[in-house]
């Protein structure tokens, strides 16, 4: 992409606001772990949510989506849900107030919140903080890799290379989120917001003004314009790009009820186990209470609006001024690289600066907020608990910075032994989120669990995570999920069964303070004891039903905008009223409940 004077002015200056913000921001992040890691909890819920949706959105998942729904269309919709997108209304709902209720500092520090047996807690904060650690140095080589595939595509690389630009990248993002902890990852991600919506302005502008319904139309196949799908997708690109119908069929999806229903198991699943140890978690510690932590995960859902405008955009453009040169692309052509191709012919001197600082700064909200996560760890729940438990305030923010260097060097050092690394990123997240589900479905809802079973679950689901495939290698990852969540449900059970029950004490100080529903009958026996008058928690009908109500909510505020740029608004009326509706649900079932508490 050829960038001129003022593109390059834009990237710099915007580099240098970063920097000297994460080094005005210094002194206040220094006080002590709490300030570092969590801003105090003094954040305000709004940028909270704001920041985590940021971190949420990078470039590599934008240009995932553009492929989704040039290939799928509106059915496009419906395939972020394997990550889920949706478990943002799980969290809105009930599980944010659960989680900010602990008061704990990192997701390693919320098992002593609700385990007490020494060697249990010892092992469950061990694989907590395996997870998270392995999680934030495998990001951190994708990081790398991802940021120099982005230089080669958006940056000249006749002087200086790709992999130079990503340790530039890197290394400004290193610093500011160093010197500043949370509060410089917040201040990045807020801008990058509102450079995401100026972006989804501009693209959605030219793509409104220069196509139109019948335009869309005509280079795309029939039903590719609905979100609706039978067992079959029933999407067929003969006569316009023949070799998409080889991509759905590569990728699985043809078949596509089968595959919906799995990935709404698995999706219902993982969301109920709560929030992983990343950054997602640490933003619901750092609210200032567990009102502002539920509020603070409906922003999340609310800043899905102006991305999906974005993606649409980028795709009507593509379709209608590409297609006949796309027809003529080899078979292998990565459909990925539609995004770049649009931005560098469509977007005018300036914008396209702009433009760039908006995907770099996505990828680097990510990046940011990973690193802040990942030093939390090391400092607070390895040499905290295991070096030196009597360390100073001071030495541990100071230590914070090592702690970040560190991450961040593991991370690049292995990029560069890795030929692949989104496959191994794959195996590593996938072998994790397998053995995380039902431990931490049973932490929430099943008093016996104990810090020996949920040692057990992680294990055993992430050792079926990695060898089920490798047994079963004409299966899917989703399709062996149910397996592999069976064991690790299994697992867990039996080491909690084997293994004494956790203290009493610690238990019923864990339901009074969180008070999750569930089966916790026999802790509720013991602390009606003292206080005969206390009633169970109750609302576990009413959480169902808004979780139902909100993910329609949620699928609509992605829908809407999508239909919005492609002209078809028939349909969108119709997302807009079920959209109000379902806020004005929403308002009644959950908000004015939520001011009530």
């Amino acid at each position: 992409m050829e960038l001129q004077a003022l593109d390059f002015t834009l990237i710099v200056l915007y580099l240098l606001v970063v920097l000297v913000f994460g080094l005005y921001m210094r002194r206040e992040a220094g006080v002590d772990l709490e300030s570092y890691f969590l801003g105090s909890r003094k954040v305000p819920w709004y940028f909270l949510g704001i920041s985590n949706a940021s971190s949420m959105f990078d470039i590599a998942g934008t240009m995932w989506l553009v492929s989704v729904v040039f290939i799928y269309g509106a059915k496009g919709a419906w395939l972020p849900w394997l990550w889920p997108t949706f478990n943002q209304v799980f969290l809105m709902v009930y599980l944010s107030q659960w989680v900010r209720r602990s008061g704990a500092l990192t997701g390693g520090d919320w098992m002593s919140t609700r385990f007490k047996s020494p060697v249990g807690l010892e092992l469950s904060r061990l694989i907590v903080v395996v997870f998270a650690l392995l999680s934030v140095v495998s990001f951190t080589a994708y990081a790398f890799k991802g940021l120099a595939g982005f230089a080669s595509v958006f940056l000249p690389t006749e002087d200086i290379s790709p992999t130079v630009y990503a340790g530039i990248f890197i290394g400004v993002t290193l610093l500011y989120v160093t010197f500043g902890g949370i509060r410089s990852a917040i201040f990045t991600d807020f801008i990058q917001f509102m450079l995401l919506i100026a972006l989804s302005v501009v693209i959605g502008y030219y793509a409104m003004t220069l196509t139109d319904a019948e335009s869309i139309a005509a280079v795309t196949p029939d039903s590719w314009d609905s979100i609706w799908f039978g067992r079959t997708l029933d999407l067929d690109w003969s006569g316009l790009i023949p070799q998409l119908n080889d991509i759905i069929a590569l990728q699985g999806y043809e078949l596509f009820f089968p595959f919906f229903m799995m990935m709404m198991l698995k999706g219902i699943l993982v969301s109920l186990a709560g929030p992983a140890p990343n950054f997602d978690m640490q933003r619901l510690l750092a609210a200032r209470s567990p009102k502002e932590a539920a509020l603070m995960s409906s922003v999340v859902s609310l800043a899905l609006f102006p991305r999906w405008i974005l993606v649409t955009a980028i795709v009507a453009l593509a379709l209608v001024f590409y297609s006949t040169d796309l027809r003529l692309q080899d078979p292998a052509f990565d459909y990925e690289l539609v995004l770049p191709h649009v931005v560098a012919e469509f977007v005018p001197v300036g914008l396209k600066g702009l433009i760039v600082v908006g995907f770099l700064a996505a990828f680097m909200s990510t990046f940011d907020s990973t690193i802040n996560a990942g030093a939390a760890y090391l400092v607070n729940d390895v040499y905290n608990r295991y070096i030196r438990p009597e360390g100073k305030s001071g030495d541990d923010v100071r230590l914070c910075y090592l702690a970040s260097f560190l991450v961040v060097a593991i991370g690049v050092t292995l990029s560069w032994f890795m030929d692949s690394i989104n496959d191994v990123m794959g195996w590593i997240v996938g072998g994790l989120w397998g053995g995380y589900a039902a431990p931490n479905i049973l932490k929430w809802h099943w008093w016996r669990l104990n810090g020996m079973g949920y040692f057990c679950g992680m294990i055993g689901g992430i050792i079926s995570a990695f060898a089920l495939p490798e047994v079963f290698v004409s299966y899917s990852f989703i399709q062996l999920f149910p397996a592999i969540f069976a064991v690790s449900l299994l697992a867990s059970i039996v080491g909690s069964l084997l293994s004494a029950p956790e203290d009493m004490e610690t238990l019923k100080t864990f339901y009074q303070t969180v008070r999750p529903w569930g089966y916790w009958k026999p802790v509720l026996d013991a602390i009606r004891l003292d206080h005969p008058h206390l009633e169970p928690n109750r609302d576990w009908p009413r959480h169902v039903f808004n979780i139902v109500v909100g993910i329609v909510w949620h699928f609509m505020l992605v829908v809407v905008p999508l239909f919005l740029v492609i002209k078809a608004f028939k349909p969108m009326w119709i997302c807009v009223g079920i959209l109000l509706a379902t806020s004005l649900v929403l308002r009644s079932t959950w908000l004015k409940r939520l001011e009530e508490q």
